[in-house]
């Protein structure tokens, strides 16, 4: 796609590689980017080396400028971001601006939220739709306001989630749709094409908060089939877990059974050879990949073989 001279001067602000697909998108369609904010610099790793983030990565191998604020309120980040004179502002993946930030350029400031708004507002919609079972969810871009997640909607995709995808694969999914919908949505503004519209108010809307620790934790009580869910809603991060004599144990890929269990809620059944069962409210949680505390991930076949019960 070429776009032509009218194109409108973009500040990109985004962190993780999920925003990246969205920048790369932009300078691959020849829109003018003309500097790229992200989130400093920090340690990371065994050495705890600071490793800069993915977005700045990319915008250095772009000779982009790129700013690194500490506090988006700081008057020198205020005076360094007009002295840019955006037109239009792109958020992907970053932290909550302050309204002098997103009210800034003329055009205002777009977000690319990874679901079908108004639902799976917050941090985590992609982990919070795989958790639920949901089979579909989808891309939104639209005008930030006030309210976290609440502004006008420009566009929306629907993209399916199918049985055999956990958060991970849906992550893919949705990033590169994010990048796509991106283009065409400032396409639309530029031509005037793109009619905004009000997010519905009141319903009954699923939210998407953040993950902790606690929400990764397997309560057997449970029906098995949110269990599963769980499982693939978390992986391959931060992971589902539990305990087996006494350590964590990580499941990654799961599979299930609804059937009468013959054991305490949580005790696990195993054959020492192929497979690694636990029982939870009305059915079997079948194991397929794990992590033992201390060990590498590894198939049940593998983990079987060196674990002593």
């Amino acid at each position: 796609m070429n776009i032509p001279d009218q194109s409108p001067r973009i500040i990109f602000l985004g962190t993780p590689d999920f925003a990246v697909a969205s920048l790369r998108a932009l300078v691959e369609n020849h829109f003018n980017v003309v500097a790229v904010v992200t989130a400093p610099d920090k340690p990371a790793g065994r050495g705890m080396q600071m490793k800069a983030s993915d977005v700045k990565t990319y915008a250095l191998s772009q000779n982009l400028p790129v700013l690194q604020p500490e506090r988006l309120k700081s008057p020198d980040f205020m005076e360094m971001l007009r002295s840019y004179q955006a037109d239009l502002q792109v958020v992907v993946a970053f932290r909550m601006l302050p309204e002098a930030v997103w009210n800034m350029p003329p055009l205002g400031t777009i977000n690319v939220h990874a679901s079908l708004l108004p639902q799976y507002r917050g941090a985590a919609p992609v982990n919070r739709a795989v958790m639920n079972g949901e089979t579909e969810t989808g891309v939104t871009t639209f005008r930030l306001q006030h309210a976290i997640d609440t502004g006008n909607i420009l566009l929306q995709q629907k993209v399916a989630i199918l049985p055999e995808d956990n958060a991970g694969s849906l992550y893919m999914k949705l990033m590169h749709t994010g990048a796509e919908l991106l283009i065409t949505t400032i396409t639309g503004i530029i031509d005037g094409t793109i009619r905004e519209q009000p997010q519905p108010q009141g319903g009954e809307w699923k939210h998407a908060s953040k993950i902790f620790r606690e929400d990764a934790r397997i309560d057997w009580n449970r029906p098995v089939k949110e269990l599963h869910n769980l499982v693939r809603g978390l992986s391959p991060y931060p992971a589902a877990f539990t305990t087996i004599s006494g350590k964590q144990l990580k499941i990654y890929h799961s599979a299930f059974e609804e059937a009468p269990v013959n054991l305490q809620l949580g005790e696990y059944e195993t054959d020492g050879k192929t497979y690694l069962r636990f029982a939870a409210a009305d059915g079997w949680l079948y194991c397929l990949t794990l992590q033992y505390e201390g060990k590498k991930k590894m198939s049940v076949a593998d983990f079987l073989r060196g674990f002593r019960f």
